[in-house]
Formats: structure tokens, C-alpha cells, sequence
């Protein structure tokens, strides 16, 4: 009796161990993203990019911000790579200080009055760096995860790193918001943003302290008892797993899109349109992204219960309809309806996102799952996140409100009918996963 007490003693310590160190590492992965994104809603354009008109400034900005998404798919084939052969702890070290330090050296660049172009050439490269980096990141935080839940418990184990975003956000977010508060136009623009980004440099060496106490996970360590690792992982994928890989990405579309659509575009028009004071702005989205923190546990908990395609349906058919407030929320000029509307989309936005941690690790086989899973979140980051607030700016002067809020229905249309061709893998034993021949799974 009293083993067995003490062996689930442990064992839970070691879920609660797991569950804080995939938190952890996406919450300063995605703090890292996240300040990039509204630096450059805020200050990027005026401070790396030529004096022109404040459109063109938000253009180029907006440009930078989805250098990084098409840079995941490359750290995604590159850290699964070693991930699906080596292993996910050391993957995950690595990936977490790509991220850190290109993130830091942002804090670090000199802009456009100093060194000219160059300014804007050495920003693209560490915002490609900060790609590779969380394109390594997530798929391996959610293999941390998933594969080292209990059957019934997948979809809530993984919601740990899918709950990693919102945090993310908030501390990015509010640090800005301090900042802004504190300091005067001048200090911030002058070097009062690059705070945030020096930050990152102490919150990476948190993450690192924790995840180089974690061990490896039981799937991982199976599958490479039973049969040497796949010689190159991304090409078994795309040649025997295309159909699941293409699904996963569509199905991400529309959370991806939801997201930065609310924050990112919103921001920015909320500021230079609306004429919201940044302040204010940031409050409200600080205030609503606690709407997605609410929906991921709840998501996660249902995904478990029901399956995780009854919940991303649901989520993509009422984003569907949602989207055509869009006008109507940032163009009424009031605060509570504007508040609402971007509670209502980010609630949407961790309901279409929780499922996920567990979904896409589902879809793949052991040998192949860091580079599957972790390829299709960043090939559905390109679809649905990449250009977002650039498309959304140019529909704006193009036709209005209106068609961004067209845009949004469409991204969450094609998740729905992604999913909806899916198979249910709220059964599927990760753990007990045996596989033979070049990555395909057998009983």
C-alpha cells in the first residue's frame, strides 16, 4: 500500500513537473513572439524603415512581423529533425535559445537613423531567427506534454503549452503597458521599447533551469527501443503523411487568423484610425485575452470528453458567424462593444486552439510526431498568421471593414471543413505507439 502510494506521489509530481515546464517554455517562447508583434503595431516602422507616410511605415512593419512565420516551417523540419532522432529535451534547449537570443539582439539593434538600411536587413534576419526558433518550440513542448499524459487526459496535459500564448501575451503586453505609462513618448521611442526585448535574455535562462531537469519522454524512449530513428523524418512525413499534415495545418487557420486579427491588426487600427489612446488599447486586449485563458482549459476538459473534432467544430462555425461584427465593433466607437468584440473573438481563439496540443501529435507516429506536428502548427501559422495583419490592412483601404471581417469568415471556414474531413483520435495511445519500417505505425 504504501508504494503504491508513494509511486503516485511521483508520478504526479512528475506531471506537475512536466505541465509547468511545457508552460513555461511557450510562455517566454511566445513573449518573445508576442512583443515583436506589438512593437510592431506601436514603434517598429518609424524607429527600422525610412520617413514616408505612416501607412507605408505600417506596411513594412507588418511585413517584418511575417518574415518569422514563413521562417517556422524551416525551424520546424530543422529541430524536428533532431527532436524525432535524438530526442525532445534537447531539441527543446536548443530551440528556446534561438529564440532568446535573437530576440535579445533585437533589443540591441540600432535603427534606420544610425545605420540606415541595414537597420530594416538585420531585423529580417532576427525576426527569420525568431521563427526558426518557435518553429522548433511548440511541437516539442507538446510532445513534452502529450506523451507523458494518461490516456483520457491527452487533450488536458496538452492544453499546457496551448495556455502558454495567453500568458505570453499578458506579460508582453503589460510590460508595454507599464512602459507606456511610465515613461514619455520620447523615452519609449528613443529606447524604452527595447526593454522587452533585453527581458527575454533573463526569462530564457528561467526556462532553460527548468527544462534541464526534465528526462525524456516514455513514447520516444519506446520507439527507440524498438527500431532505429528514421533517417530523415520530414521526408517520411510528407511522403506517407501528407493527408494528416495537410489537415493539421488547415485546421489551425483559423485560430491563427482570429488571433492576430483581434490583437495585432486591431491594435494598430484602434490607435492610428480610431484614434485609441495605446494605453487604453492595451488594456482592452490585457482584459480580453483572459477570455482566452478561460476557453483553453474548458476546450481541453471537453476535448477529452466529447473528441477533439466536436470542439473545433463548434468554435470554427460560431467564428464564422462572429466575424461579420467585426465592422460594426471598430467602427461604432464604443469602448464596451469594441471590448466585447475582442473578448468574444480570443475566447473563440483558445476553443479552436487547445484541441490542438493534443490533435497534432495524434496525427503522426512516434518516429515522425516532433516533425509532423510540429510542421503542420507552423505551415498553418504561414496560412493563417504570416500576412494577416498586412492582408487585413490592405482589404481596409481596398474596401473597408467590412471585407476583414469577410477575410476572418473564410480562414474559419476552411478549418471547418479541414476538420470536419478528419479523423476522431481522442483513442489513440501515444505511449504505446509500436512502430517498423520507415515511421508508419502498426498495432
Amino acid at each position: 500500500m504504501s508504494t503504491t502510494i508513494e509511486q503516485t506521489i511521483s508520478r504526479q509530481a512528475s506531471g506537475t513537473r512536466i505541465a509547468a515546464a511545457s508552460l513555461i517554455g511557450t510562455t517566454i517562447e511566445f513573449y518573445d513572439f508576442y512583443i515583436y508583434g506589438t512593437a510592431a503595431a506601436l514603434i517598429i516602422g518609424p524607429v527600422f524603415f525610412p520617413a514616408a507616410d505612416a501607412s507605408s511605415q505600417a506596411l513594412n512593419a507588418f511585413l517584418t512581423f511575417g518574415i518569422a512565420f514563413l521562417a517556422r516551417p524551416l525551424g520546424s523540419a530543422f529541430f524536428g529533425h533532431f527532436g524525432d532522432r535524438i530526442g525532445r529535451k534537447a531539441t527543446l534547449v536548443a530551440s528556446l535559445l534561438v529564440m532568446g537570443i535573437s530576440t535579445t539582439l533585437i533589443g540591441l539593434l540600432p535603427g534606420y537613423d544610425a545605420i540606415g538600411i541595414a537597420a530594416a536587413i538585420l531585423l529580417c534576419l532576427l525576426r527569420f531567427g525568431q521563427g526558426v526558433g518557435l518553429g522548433g518550440e511548440w511541437g516539442g513542448a507538446a510532445l513534452l506534454a502529450t506523451e507523458n499524459a494518461p490516456l483520457g487526459r491527452k487533450a488536458w496535459f496538452g492544453m499546457f503549452p496551448q495556455l502558454g500564448p495567453s500568458v505570453g501575451f499578458l506579460c508582453a503586453n503589460g510590460l508595454f503597458l507599464i512602459l507606456l505609462s511610465v515613461l514619455s513618448d520620447e523615452q519609449f521611442k528613443s529606447w524604452g521599447w527595447r526593454i522587452p526585448f533585453l527581458a527575454s535574455a533573463v526569462l530564457v535562462l528561467v526556462g532553460l533551469y527548468v527544462r534541464m531537469s526534465l528526462t525524456e519522454t516514455p513514447a520516444f524512449m519506446r520507439a527507440m527501443a524498438a527500431a532505429q530513428p528514421v533517417a530523415v523524418p520530414l521526408a517520411t512525413v510528407v511522403r506517407r503523411h501528407w493527408l494528416p499534415l495537410l489537415q493539421g495545418s488547415l485546421s489551425i487557420v483559423v485560430c491563427y487568423t482570429i488571433f492576430y486579427i483581434s490583437t495585432v491588426f486591431a491594435l494598430s487600427y484602434g490607435v492610428s484610425t480610431l484614434h485609441i489612446p495605446r494605453n487604453a488599447f492595451l488594456q482592452l486586449l490585457c482584459g480580453a485575452i483572459l477570455f482566452m485563458a478561460l476557453a483553453t482549459p474548458i476546450a481541453a476538459i471537453c476535448a477529452d470528453r466529447f473528441g477533439r473534432r466536436p470542439v473545433l467544430l463548434v468554435g470554427a462555425l460560431v467564428a464564422v458567424l462572429s466575424s461579420f461584427l467585426l465592422p460594426v465593433a471598430l467602427t461604432q466607437g464604443s469602448i464596451p462593444l469594441l471590448f466585447g468584440f475582442l473578448a468574444l473573438q480570443l475566447f473563440l481563439m483558445g476553443v479552436t486552439f487547445a484541441p490542438l496540443g493534443a490533435l497534432l501529435p495524434e496525427l503522426f507516429p512516434t518516429r515522425l510526431r516532433y516533425t509532423g506536428a510540429s510542421l503542420a502548427y507552423s505551415l498553418g501559422g504561414i496560412l493563417g498568421a504570416s500576412l494577416a495583419p498586412y492582408i487585413a490592412q490592405r482589404l481596409v483601404v481596398a474596401g473597408g471593414l467590412a471585407w476583414v471581417g469577410y477575410y476572418l469568415s473564410a480562414a474559419a471556414a476552411i478549418s471547418f471543413i479541414s476538420v470536419f474531413t478528419m479523423r476522431e483520435t481522442i483513442r489513440e495511445d501515444l505511449v504505446q505507439f509500436d512502430l517498423a519500417g520507415d515511421g508508419g505505425a502498426v498495432p
